[in-house]
């Protein structure tokens, strides 16, 4: 039997396609973006108890939390209620929300270019399982198999050209099309899993504010907290749109 791509399967793989083509062939045509000459200069440098940017680092437990919830929520849901496809890569999603708290943590205790590498490792994962569940979720399964380990390489790949060259634009693309991507599905009909990927993408942008104003809210909150440790704790409830549509399924399947 031969096969076939449906019409959104094909716009997917088209678009991936011509990112990738772009990607290749941008640094051959001089397209360079560079990383921040002062990325590891985080406005909370206090330590606590001898551990280093202390607030940076244990900022990165809710991740963490958010993880282990998921995993157990999601170990509860029926067999028969998701689709296997989607139990895989949401599992994928929340072990790498672990993986970053360890990574992010790992990096924050220590700032330099390697620890943001691994760093980027841990997002990666992370961002493969989100990604790739969105796309199964209202696409289809087939496609969300392959994009997510596609995401996983891609992201792998620009966190370690980055890290090597310092040139940011693989993994700025690998970002700012994974939010493209979740916006578009999200005007999509639900075919699996109920997430709100709309609520993702704020929580995602707020994170992002709280990142970029870093130096301004630490200043702003009397030194009590920085714009980044803000963003890690942001960030984290990104996984609550996704265990709170596991549990709905869970919930519906026990009716």
């Amino acid at each position: 039997m031969p096969y076939t791509l449906s019409r959104a399967e094909a716009l997917l793989l088209g678009a991936i396609l011509l990112l990738a083509l772009f990607a290749g062939l941008g640094p051959l045509f001089g397209l360079h973006m560079d990383q921040a000459p002062h990325i590891h200069d985080y406005a909370d440098q206090r330590a606590w108890l001898g551990l280093p940017c202390a607030l940076d680092v244990l900022s990165n437990l809710p991740f963490a939390l958010f993880g282990l919830w998921g995993l157990r929520v999601l170990a509860r849901v029926p067999a028969a209620a998701l689709e296997g496809t989607q139990r895989a890569l949401a599992a994928l999603f929340f072990v790498g929300l672990i993986l970053t708290a360890f990574a992010s943590g790992w990096y924050h205790w220590r700032a330099d270019d390697a620890g943001l590498f691994i760093d980027r490792l841990g997002m990666s994962f992370a961002f493969a399982g989100l990604l790739g569940l969105a796309v199964a979720s209202r696409i289809t399964a087939r496609v969300g198999q392959w994009s997510a380990p596609v995401v996983l390489l891609w992201g792998v790949l620009g966190a370690w050209v980055c890290w090597r060259s310092g040139n940011l634009l693989h993994w700025a693309l690998l970002q700012g099309a994974g939010l493209a991507l979740l916006l578009a599905l999200s005007v999509l009909p639900v075919r699996g899993l109920p997430v709100r990927w709309w609520l993702i993408i704020v929580i995602y942008a707020a994170a992002k504010l709280c990142e970029l104003a870093d130096h301004v809210i630490f200043e702003a909150t009397g030194q009590l907290i920085s714009g980044h440790s803000l963003k890690h704790l942001v960030a984290a409830l990104a996984a609550w749109p996704v265990i709170w549509a596991l549990q709905q399924v869970g919930q519906n399947a026990r009716k």
